[in-house]
């Protein structure tokens, strides 16, 4: 009987540690990378992307603080650092990186050509991030939120059809990413006979926002359109409101920007982004490649009007404007 007992006692000792093992193995570890703002913005209670990217996650089995590490880091707004961000992250060996930027991908990538890594951003073909959607290679997958230059034509369109007269529009942007910016808009202005400024930030930060928006009070245009990079997403919030507080319509990319009090918002659907990218990370984990992994594209745009903002400028939008709208903010 003690014999009996002591077996059976070592064959449950043998399974309980075999179990912990198990239990230790299925422990992940990941790394976000954001280009600016504060990593607080990395969380299920962040900003819509990184919501939706949690709650996926969660729905997945991949649970923060049981199952899954995360580490987080934000570029700060500044570009030149970029490189030595992305070194430090791979140094540490994650399982997976999560970028939300093109340059903070092509960062990533030329630190490691191992370490998986899920991006959300422009145009992966041009920024020389994968060669195929379909089928991307190598060690990187993710979401593009790029629609051809026709969307930034259609956002400017839809601001130009609330301000008919709008003959000057400042388009707020990263001066390091301008150039390329500024092609996508060059036809399209030229067909709605307005003139676009640049409206530049030297780095991502609260204190560069507030400097532009002081100089335009010297030199103001008749409306601002704002960039759907990441880098000015983090600061949707103040952008919101140094615009409110220059009594200038905007057209922003996003719906975050329209429920923070912003005029009117054209894009896609960041939780859906965000649902994606936890998709991707998801398979990555469990042994699936990134270089098989299609890289997703939204097909879905919303147009989201804030009615309460358009009262403050005491704007009357076309009915037809707001027939065609997803959702009008009242």
């Amino acid at each position: 009987m003690r014999r009996r007992n002591f077996t059976i006692g070592l064959l449950l000792a043998v399974a309980a540690r075999s179990l912990r093992a198990q239990e230790q193995a299925k422990q992940h570890r990941i790394a976000i990378v954001r280009p600016a703002g504060p990593i607080a913005l990395i969380s299920d209670t962040g900003i819509r992307t990184y919501r939706a990217f949690f709650e996926e996650l969660r729905r997945l089995g991949d649970v923060e603080g049981q199952n899954l590490t995360v580490e987080r880091y934000s570029g700060e707004g500044r570009p030149e650092g970029f490189a030595g961000l992305a070194r430090k992250v791979v140094d540490r060996q994650p399982d997976v990186i999560v970028v939300s930027s093109d340059f903070i991908a092509q960062a990533a990538r030329a630190a490691t050509s191992t370490i998986p890594i899920v991006w959300v951003g422009g145009d992966p073909i041009q920024a020389g991030l994968v060669t195929s959607l379909a089928r991307p290679g190598g060690n990187i997958t993710g979401v593009t939120v790029f629609a051809g230059n026709e969307i930034d034509g259609k956002r400017l369109q839809i601001l130009k059809e609330v301000v008919p007269s709008a003959s000057r529009v400042a388009y707020l942007d990263v001066r390091t990413y301008w150039d390329g910016d500024a092609l996508s808009l060059r036809e399209p202005s030229r067909q709605l006979q307005i003139s676009l400024v640049g409206m530049l930030l030297q780095e991502s930060t609260p204190t560069e926002l507030r400097r532009v928006f002081a100089e335009i009070a010297q030199d103001r245009p008749d409306a601002i359109i704002v960039h759907g990079r990441a880098d000015l997403t983090a600061y949707h919030q103040l952008i919101v409101e140094l615009v409110n507080k220059s009594r200038l319509p905007a057209m922003y990319p996003w719906r975050d920007y329209a429920e923070a009090g912003g005029l009117i918002a054209y894009g896609g659907d960041l939780s859906e982004v965000g649902r994606r990218m936890a998709d991707d990370v998801h398979e990555i984990l469990n042994g699936t490649k990134p270089g098989d992994i299609p890289i997703y594209q939204p097909t879905k745009y919303e147009l989201v009007i804030n009615l309460k903002a358009a009262k403050a400028l005491d704007l009357t939008l076309p009915p037809t404007l707001l027939a065609a709208a997803d959702e009008v903010i009242e």
